[in-house]
Parts: C-alpha cells; structure tokens; sequence
C-alpha cells in the first residue's frame, strides 16, 4: 500500500514538472545569461555587471538576477512570472515593485515596470536566431522623472 502511494507520488511529481518543461519549451531565453558590456549601450550611472537566470518552475519562470552597480554595490533581483502580461511583485529593482512580462513569441517578451503602480520602463527581451545573445532595450522613466534608454547585451553562459 505504502510503496503503491509513493509511485504514485512520484509519477505526478514527474509528470506535472513534464508538464511545465513542455509548457515553457518555447521560451528560448531560458537559461543563464552575461553582460557584454562591449556590446551594450549602456547610460551614464549603468550597472558594471550583470547575470540573468531564467528558470522554469511549476509556478512560472523564475527571473534572478545579480550584478553590481555603477557604485560597485551587490545587487539581487527577482520575480517569477508566467509570462502572460499579469503583474507580479519584483523585489530588488529600485526602479520597479513589479513586472508585467508578456510573451511575444518564442524568442522574445516585453516587460512592462511599474513603481507605486506607474509604468516607469518599458523593456523588450529578443533572443537572436542562433540562440547566444540575449538583448534587452529599455525605455521609459526612472522614478524621479529622469530618462531611461539602454541597449543590454547578454551571451549565453
């Protein structure tokens, strides 16, 4: 009885993380990713590292991020989302308290960021055709009003 239970606790562990890999198999930015800063065309004040983690959970894709900034200070970041243009808290980012990521198709998304509930940036995620380089171009408004423009440029670590 007990050994019965537990195959069958296992098969649907095994089959509802089937079930997520398949949901997000389209997702071409899943994986780690590193800032070219060479590539980048990045503002004055930018970040002087960054590495992305995109993973796929039951709950979504999880978004870690960590760097440092143009201080030389540590950063952490975060938020785990299912793509589908839904709000969900974003801890970490001074410039934003949730993402609003949509899918656009399997090789990119756009994020919409928003502090106190206004839209602060507005992101668009592309993975080219081969599959090394992740570029983020971002536009909008920090939250003191200041201009925002940036083109990040990520290879696939």
């Amino acid at each position: 009885m007990r050994r019965s239970a537990l195959v069958g606790a296992v098969l649907v562990c095994v089959g509802t993380l089937a079930a997520a890999s398949a949901a997000f198999a389209g997702e071409n930015w899943l994986g780690s990713w590193k800032l070219n800063v060479e590539k980048s065309k990045l503002g004055s004040g930018a970040i002087r590292a960054q590495t992305l983690k995109f993973e796929a959970t039951t709950a979504g894709i999880k978004l870690t991020s960590d760097g440092v900034d143009a201080q030389g200070k540590p950063m952490h970041s975060g938020y785990t989302s299912k793509f589908d243009g839904k709000d969900v808290p974003w801890d970490g980012n001074p410039m934003a308290d949730t993402a609003c990521p949509k899918r656009t198709d399997d090789n990119g998304y756009e994020n919409v960021w928003k502090k106190g509930g206004a839209v602060t940036v507005t992101a668009k995620v592309t993975v080219s055709k081969d599959g090394k380089t992740l570029t983020v171009s971002q536009a909008g408004k920090d939250p003191q009003g200041g201009a925002v423009s940036s083109v990040a440029v990520y290879d696939r670590q």
